[in-house]
């Protein structure tokens, strides 16, 4: 394990009112983390999808739970056939009602019935299996919902780091404002003394224009930062700008991480689960072609009057009903569901694949951004170095401005090179444990 450390400007790590004129808020990443979990519209969108997939899921309940209806149905008719079944169901029949001329011509009759519907499965094999696909669909959602929380995770620890990396942007160029305004007024006096020409004092402006030109994208892109976090939090930025209430880390632990692709990692088992629907769908098609056994019962209550209950009966049965043949509409069904199935796990197969490429390729990047930590450090410790001693030849008459100039240019380009490069670490070592996690 090695540390890599260097010496930034020290200071805190905000603004006065001066730099910016919005209103700044001091936030630290815990609570960032926590508004997230509960104000971010991406988890949101994905805690929806997985309610979805849990109703479709409780619709199955059908499939062991009885339908039972209730209707109540009121008429009047004079229909032959209508007529004697209503008094038939009312239990009012006498021997008079069998005389042909009323049999033929019956008087307006009135009848009020209600009823109570029973319907039980009790065999259906393809429902079943429909069951356990919507299961896995909702265990799939479910996990694609952790893995959003994770992922997160991964994005606001991203974004604080970049809003920290652009407020010690600003610190750096504010100092390096500083050095060349410095510069500036030396190099006045030297030539108000006639000891230099006037294109050195311009090359000299020139310089302290292009830094304060460099300080106001600096600051523009903390504004782009805030925003961004703002846009995670699902707030609204209108007059306020985010200020880390941790400072950008001056320290970096460059430690061995053991590579490999985690089986459990929650994208991972929520296209398994999907594949495991697909193919619950294709065995459901297939047992399609069974038959299937329900049971049905009904109570009836009849009368003529509205809402009266005289006579009353029953009905018990069970029914065993096969769809023989339908027009090719199984079988299509059934190839549709197989196409899906062996899509889903050719897609399965290839999201591992390419996690695992992914995996491997982030491990190099990290080996890379530790490399590039320690050559920038060297760099800027090389570059200061180089700047103080053509500084002090300046100042006896030794070096020309436009050495000094590309001196103090590269000193704060290698600082600013410093800061990227520990942020480019950290960040691929936090993408790394993500993939494997």
């Amino acid at each position: 394990m090695k540390n890599i450390k260097w010496n930034l400007f020290t200071g805190v790590l905000f603004f006065t009112a001066g730099v910016f004129s919005q209103e700044t808020i001091s936030i630290s990443k815990e609570e960032i983390l926590q508004k997230v979990s509960e104000k971010n519209l991406q988890l949101q969108a994905a805690d929806a999808s997985y309610q979805a997939a849990k109703a479709d899921y409780r619709q199955s309940n059908a499939l062991f739970l009885p339908n039972v209806n209730v209707s109540y149905t009121g008429i009047v008719t004079t229909n032959p056939l209508m007529a004697f079944g209503s008094k038939l169901n009312q239990e009012i029949l006498t021997q008079a009602d069998f005389n042909p001329a009323l049999l033929n011509n019956p008087d307006q009759t009135q009848n009020f019935a209600t009823v109570i519907e029973v319907k039980q499965p009790l065999i259906n094999v393809d429902g079943l299996l429909g069951r356990q696909a919507a299961k896995a669909k909702m265990d799939a959602f479910q996990l694609q919902t952790e893995r959003t929380k994770e992922y997160l995770v991964l994005e606001v620890s991203k974004a604080y780091m970049q809003l920290q990396l652009a407020y010690k942007a600003v610190l750096v160029l504010e100092k390096a404002n500083e050095t060349a305004k410095g510069n500036l007024k030396l190099v006045e006096n030297y030539f108000n003394n006639g000891m230099l020409q006037k294109t050195d004092v311009l090359n000299v402006q020139v310089r302290v224009n292009e830094i304060t030109n460099q300080l106001q994208y600096a600051k523009s892109n903390v504004q782009n930062a805030s925003d961004y976090l703002a846009f995670l939090l699902n707030e609204d930025t209108n007059g306020k700008v985010y200020v880390p209430a941790e400072s950008l880390a001056n320290e970096v632990t460059l430690e061995a991480v053991e590579v490999g692709l985690n089986a459990n990692r929650k994208d991972i088992q929520a296209m398994e689960k999907s594949t495991e629907a697909y193919k619950k769908m294709f065995q459901s098609s297939k047992y399609g072609f069974l038959p299937r056994l329900n049971a049905f019962g009904n109570y009836q209550l009849y009368d003529s009057q509205f809402l009266g209950t005289q006579a009353k009966g029953y009905l018990l049965g069970a029914q065993l009903s096969w769809d023989v043949f339908d027009g090719y509409k199984n079988i299509g069904k059934t190839q549709k569901a197989k196409a899906d199935f062996n899509k889903a796990k050719i897609e399965t197969e290839h999201y591992k694949k390419q996690s695992l490429l992914e995996v491997t390729k982030t491990s190099r990047q990290l080996v890379d951004a530790e490399n590039k930590v320690q050559l920038s450090q060297l760099a800027y410790e090389q570059s200061q170095e180089v700047f103080r001693i053509r500084q002090n030849r300046f100042a006896q008459g030794l070096e020309k401005t436009t050495d000094l100039l590309h001196a103090e240019t590269q000193m704060a380009q290698k600082e600013l090179e410093v800061l990227q490069a520990v942020f480019e670490y950290n960040f691929t070592k936090e993408y790394l444990q993500f993939l494997m996690k």
